[in-house]
């Protein structure tokens, strides 16, 4: 019975498999930023924490996005499992590479899975994931402006101080 219903959803199964591994990334994202706010709150670094729960709380909105996604089309999404989070960092600028990094390989995988589609014809959710992206694309660049900021400032002292008062979230 399981398999007659498979046929007949809106997604093609291989990309709806694909998408339930990418709600796993994204929920492993939301966990990381959720650790690094700890590390930056545990550091006094308010603005920099603050940025990283709304980071964490967007990433959960990514997993929801999906996983609502997959339903809507008659797929089943999975709720995911997440485990292997670090909570320990040695600076401010360790974290925000470490993120950018993290929003790298989730560019990979929305491109693997926009691939897959093509390849597949499944163009609705090829359709989908054009807004994600988008995202993506200015989730790296404005941790790349970030690191910039190190660049120019320094890590250490008043220069920490001031990337943290620069560090806003849309």
């Amino acid at each position: 019975m399981k398999d007659i219903v498979r046929q007949k959803i809106g997604i093609n199964v291989d990309v709806m498999d694909l998408l339930n591994e990418q709600i796993s990334k994204e929920a492993h994202s939301a966990a990381i930023y959720l650790a690094m706010a700890s590390w930056c709150d545990h550091n006094g670094l308010t603005n920099s924490a603050e940025f990283f729960y709304k980071q964490s709380a967007e990433e959960r909105e990514h997993m929801l996005k999906i996983f609502k996604f997959i339903n809507d089309n008659g797929g089943t999404a999975y709720s995911p499992e997440v485990s292997n989070i670090n909570h320990e960092y040695s600076s401010l600028q360790e974290i925000f590479e470490t993120a950018l990094d993290q929003e790298i390989e989730i560019s990979k995988s929305i491109h693997n899975i926009v691939s897959k589609c093509r390849k597949v014809q499944d163009y609705g959710s090829e359709n989908f994931l054009q807004w994600f992206v988008q995202e993506q694309m200015e989730e790296e660049n404005q941790f790349r402006r970030i690191l910039e900021m190190f660049d120019l400032m320094g890590t250490d002292g008043i220069a920490l101080k001031f990337i943290d008062e620069r560090i806003k979230h849309d």
